[in-house]
C-alpha cells in the first residue's frame, strides 16, 4: 500500500487500470444483464420479477463494501498518514452513495410484488436507508474539511464510527423478524438454482469492476483538482 504513496507512482497505474476496469466491467455486466433477462428461467416462487436481483444483489454488495473501503482509508489516513488516504475515501463516498440508493430503489421496486408493499421498517431496510444518510453525511463533512483546507481528520473518524453500521446490516435478517429474507449466498455455498446463479455471479464481478473504475477515476480527478491548485498556490507567491 505505501508503495502507492507517491501521487505519481499511483497514476502510473490507476490510468491504465481504470480503462481496464470499465472496459471489463462493462463486459461482465453486458453478459449478465443478458443471461439474466433472457436465458436465465424465472423463479418457481417469485415468477419474473427475481430477475431484479441481478441489478439488486450487487448494488447491496458494493454499497456496503464502499464503506468497508472508506473505514480502510479512515485508518489509513489515522493511523500511517497515507497520503491518498482522504482522497480515496472521498472518490469512495459517490460511487457507495449512488450503489446504495440503487440497492435501495430495486429492493422497493421488488419488494411490491413479493411483500406487497413499497417499503417497509424491516432490519435490513432501514439499516440501508441509515447507510445511505451516513455517504451523505460523510460527502457533505468531506466537502467542508476540503474547502476549509484541513487534513479531514474529522471525516476520517466519521468514516470509522459508520462502519458500525456493516454488521447490522449483515446480520439483520438474523437479528430481528423481519420480512426480507437470510442470506441465500454464504461463505458455505449458495441457495440459489445455478440456472439463476450464474448471471448473478458475472453481475457481481461486473459492477465490482465498473465500482473500482469510477473510484478511481474520481481520485484521479482529485489530484489533479489539487495539483492545480498548488501551481496556483506557487504563482500567487511568486
Amino acid at each position: 500500500m505505501h508503495a502507492l504513496a507517491n501521487p505519481a507512482r499511483f497514476l502510473r497505474i490507476a490510468k491504465p487500470a481504470t480503462s481496464w476496469l470499465l472496459g471489463v466491467g462493462l463486459v461482465l455486466t453486458a453478459m449478465a444483464l443478458v443471461g439474466g433477462l433472457t436465458l436465465s428461467p424465472p423463479d418457481y416462487l417469485q415468477g419474473e420479477t427475481v430477475r431484479i436481483m441481478y441489478v439488486h444483489v450487487p448494488s447491496a454488495w458494493l454499497g456496503m463494501a464502499g464503506w468497508g473501503g472508506i473505514a480502510a482509508a479512515s485508518v489509513s489516513q489515522l493511523v500511517w498518514r497515507h497520503p491518498l488516504a482522504a482522497v480515496a475515501g472521498r472518490a469512495l463516498a459517490p460511487c457507495g452513495a449512488v450503489f446504495a440508493a440503487v440497492c435501495l430503489l430495486t429492493g422497493s421496486i421488488w419488494g411490491r410484488p413479493t411483500w406487497g408493499t413499497w417499503w417497509e421498517w424491516d432490519g435490513r431496510l432501514t439499516s440501508m436507508l441509515i447507510l445511505f444518510f451516513l455517504y451523505l453525511g460523510y460527502i457533505a463533512l468531506a466537502a467542508s474539511e476540503r474547502e476549509r483546507g484541513t487534513e479531514g481528520r474529522m471525516a476520517a473518524l466519521f468514516g470509522l464510527v459508520g462502519a458500525i453500521n456493516l454488521p447490522i446490516i449483515h446480520y439483520s435478517v438474523l437479528w430481528w423478524r423481519t420480512l426480507h429474507q437470510v442470506q441465500s449466498i454464504t461463505l458455505g455455498g449458495s441457495s440459489i438454482h445455478p440456472d439463476l446463479a450464474w448471471p448473478l455471479r458475472l453481475s457481481v464481478l461486473g459492477f465490482t469492476c465498473l465500482f473500482a473504475a469510477a473510484t478511481l477515476m474520481l481520485m484521479r480527478a482529485e489530484l489533479a483538482r489539487l495539483k492545480v491548485e498548488a501551481r496556483l498556490r506557487r504563482s500567487a507567491t511568486q
